[in-house]
């Protein structure tokens, strides 16, 4: 073993670049070719084809920030999940949108078999009735919902009072099986009593979009007291096939043969076939349209079983089974509404019929937009409490008392 060297004078024993004697000879590292690859960045920079790409470019993702920030920061309280959607599919993205949701719907389709996780009585009842005083009106009870999935269980389509006014029943609501295959999944059904309430139609922020129509994109402070009801509106009008009529202005325009919403300025609601039931009179309040009826004449039309994508909205994954909602008319003149998750369009069509509706809707699908909400007069009647008829619907419960981007409805005591 040989000494290691002696430093020489001057020189740090920790030195890395002193010379080892013994070390053979390496060539030295080839320094990084940095200035030729700047030379090369700025020649290729120098061309106008690139940088008028790169114009277009900044362009593209400066235009990108600000109209899908402008989505997401819209007034309203949609998802970012529903807001990113809908900027897609009015982008003409539609296919992409509609490609990541079939991804999801495969990833989790609705589950065959099973029970509900709920029970199927409505908890309503309990709270003051709106109005002073009493009626003398004798309740209507429709007859029990007879459930598409076989045996009910235990209270399944039994109806209960949900709101009163003046002590009369005016809201009565029931739950049933939706089908007897998607046996774990539950549908809201609600009689509503015109003889009791009124109807007023709400626009929406982004749908049908801002105009002068006299009335707020949500039921403000102030203007709570009765208020009984809300429920969702339908497709976007654009996709509705049909129009949005409201205080003398109309968003798309009103169709023949168009399933109708009809609110009259005497507060009652009327659904039918535009041009045929329903049509213009200086009486009407508005119109919401939306495709066609699903239930005509007290039957329901074999057409609910074709086009179902084409022909009753972009469902995810184009599939049948999906969040639906729909509103008929009795032939002794309330109103039902009916939603629920795992719904097709006969099957939403065959629960309205067999709650007694003669005439009825499809209104708006998919989870993003599903409500149904009853408000009990406790503990303050000029701001009600809301409570989802569902509780597994998306939306909050007080999704109409802020600004909200889709129009409603929403129903008072008389």
């Amino acid at each position: 073993m040989q000494p290691s060297p002696t430093p020489q004078p001057g020189q740090d024993v920790f030195d890395q670049n002193a010379v080892d004697p013994n070390a053979a000879d390496e060539p030295a590292a080839a320094p990084a070719p940095r200035p030729r690859r700047r030379r090369r960045i700025r020649r290729l920079l120098s061309h106008r084809s690139v940088q008028a790409v790169l114009a277009l470019t900044a362009v593209f993702l400066g235009w990108l920030g600000w109209s899908l920030g402008g989505a997401l920061t819209a007034p309203g309280d949609d998802s970012v999940a529903a807001r990113v959607a809908e900027w897609g599919r009015d982008h003409k993205l539609g296919p992409l949108v509609t490609f990541l949701e079939s991804a999801q719907y495969k990833a989790h389709p609705p589950k065959v078999g099973g029970a509900p996780d709920m029970a199927l009585q409505p908890a309503g009842a309990g709270a003051a009735a709106a109005g002073a005083g009493t009626s003398s009106l004798k309740a209507v009870v429709p007859p029990r919902l007879v459930s598409p999935a076989g045996t009910p269980l235990a209270g399944e389509g039994t109806w209960e009072v949900l709101g009163s006014v003046r002590g009369t029943p005016a809201l009565m609501g029931a739950y049933v099986r939706p089908d007897d295959q998607h046996t774990s999944y539950v549908a809201g059904a609600v009689s509503m009593d015109q003889r009791l309430l009124r109807f007023t139609l709400h626009p929406g922020e982004a749908d049908p979009g801002p105009d002068h129509w006299g009335v707020p994109t949500s039921v403000p402070a102030g203007a709570r007291t009765g208020l009984m009801a809300t429920f969702n509106g339908g497709f976007k009008v654009g996709e509705a096939r049909g129009g949005f009529y409201l205080n003398g202005i109309t968003h798309g325009t009103l169709t023949d043969d168009a399933a109708s919403l009809v609110y009259y300025k005497d507060g009652r609601l009327d659904i039918g076939s535009w041009g045929i039931e329903e049509q213009m009179t200086p009486q009407v309040a508005g119109v919401r349209q939306n495709l066609r009826l699903i239930v005509d004449h007290g039957r329901v039309p074999d057409g609910v079983d074709q086009n179902v994508e084409s022909g009753w909205g972009l469902t995810i994954a184009g599939k049948y089974f999906v969040w639906r909602s729909g509103a008929g008319i009795t032939r002794d003149g309330r109103v039902v509404y009916v939603y629920g998750p795992a719904l097709s369009v006969r099957t939403l069509a065959d629960l309205l019929q067999r709650a007694g509706c003669v005439r009825a809707m499809q209104l708006d699908i998919n989870p993003a937009w599903m409500s149904y909400m009853y408000y009990k007069p406790v503990p303050d009647p000029q701001n009600p409490t809301p409570v989802k008829l569902l509780d597994s619907q998306e939306r909050p419960a007080n999704r109409y008392y802020e600004s909200t981007s889709r129009d409603f409805t929403a129903v008072y005591a008389k």
